[in-house]
């Protein structure tokens, strides 16, 4: 397997795994299960129908949480094989990363799902903000440089 394909499955996994269980975590603090968690990633494509169908779209939903993970993953490995700037600050790249991510996620893409509107939360959405930067991002730029940085941090 090739570093590029190992820093994309590493970051992914990491990612995927690690915000898993901050979403579910938050969640919990709020009295709402992993199941429902995982139905309102499904919810995105299925609509309001995905909190009416169990386990069957919490297991899509995860499927599609790891499907994101993977897609955000692959585009930061990509992006640092060209830019030694991602690999040599990791951290501050992961952060501003993360950041960019929760940007696009919020005013993008959940505004063009098919995911029930809720009203704006400012608690939820800083503790959303900051599972992006440290949780998303970090895992991302982290796990590309473990892999990664070895073969081109010059």
């Amino acid at each position: 397997m090739t570093p590029t394909l190992q820093a994309i499955g590493l970051a992914t996994l990491t990612c995927g795994i690690l915000d898993a269980a901050a979403a579910t975590t938050q969640a919990a603090t709020l009295d709402i299960s992993p199941q429902r968690v995982f139905q309102g990633v499904a919810s995105g494509l299925l609509g309001p129908s995905s909190f009416e169908r169990g386990w069957r779209t919490g297991i899509l939903g995860l499927v599609f949480h790891f499907a994101i993970a993977f897609i955000i993953s692959t585009i930061y490995v990509f992006t640092a094989l060209r830019l030694a700037f991602l690999l040599q600050h990791a951290l501050l790249a992961g952060a501003l990363y993360g950041i960019a991510v929760f940007l696009v996620m919020n005013f993008i893409v959940l505004p063009l799902s098919r995911r029930p509107k809720r009203p704006f939360n400012v608690k939820f959405a800083a503790t959303q903000l900051l599972i992006h930067i440290v949780v998303v991002g970090w895992s991302i730029a982290l796990s590309t440089r473990h892999v990664l940085g070895m073969f081109h941090i010059s």
